[in-house]
């Protein structure tokens, strides 16, 4: 079941809440990017600097895709939630991207709390020739396949193998060129019936 059909999404501006779904009922699928939604990036904020992000129509799914390009991957991204000061809260510990190979370096970065109260951060990477542990930052390898990836991210596990300590929920979430971007979601546990291509895994710490 997409629980994200039931959710309602939190006001923006002076009344936008710090932690966003927190509170909000979390089971089965848990959607925070659509790309044909109406509005895609209600949540998110963009930076784009020699690049450009904008939907368009993917030739291969014959529907909309957000595409996000830039000479630098650092420069050209759009981050969830767009205010600094806000967090996720989601606390379901699968995340799936369905992303499409644009044979140029992608990478993308999520930040957890973690049961010790700290806040760790995955950055994985089509650049990344291994895996780096450091006391707050992770970064790992990802490799994608021809055409469109079902990029899974499993949060716990790689919390766990990472510090030894137990993923609590996602604060953030920031993806960045070069990629087509066709949805991102969560999930309380594997669901073989929501998994329509075949998945990429970052490789674990």
């Amino acid at each position: 079941m997409d629980s994200s059909k039931f959710i309602q999404l939190p006001p923006k501006g002076p009344d936008a809440p710090t932690i966003l779904f927190r509170n909000s009922f979390q089971s089965g699928l848990f959607s925070i990017f659509y790309s044909i939604g109406r509005t895609p990036l209600y949540l998110w904020s963009a930076s784009v600097r020699n690049g450009h992000i904008r939907r368009i129509t993917d030739e291969d799914i014959g529907s909309a895709a957000l595409e996000i390009a830039g000479n630098n991957v650092s420069t050209t991204s759009v981050t969830c939630p767009e205010q600094s000061r806000q967090t996720l809260g989601i606390k379901m510990p699968f995340l799936v991207l369905l992303v499409k190979n644009l044979h140029k370096y992608f990478c993308f970065e999520v930040e957890v709390l973690d049961d010790t109260g700290r806040k760790r951060r995955f950055k994985t990477s089509t650049f990344n020739s291994g895996t780096k542990v450091g006391p707050f930052n992770c970064s790992m390898p990802l490799r994608l396949d021809e055409g469109w990836n079902q990029v899974m991210f499993n949060l716990a596990d790689f919390t766990q193998r990472a510090y030894g300590t137990n993923y609590v929920e996602i604060c953030r979430i920031t993806i960045n060129a070069n990629c087509r971007l066709r949805r991102i979601f969560f999930m309380d546990r594997l669901y073989a019936s929501e998994t329509p291509l075949e998945s990429s895994r970052p490789q674990p710490p």
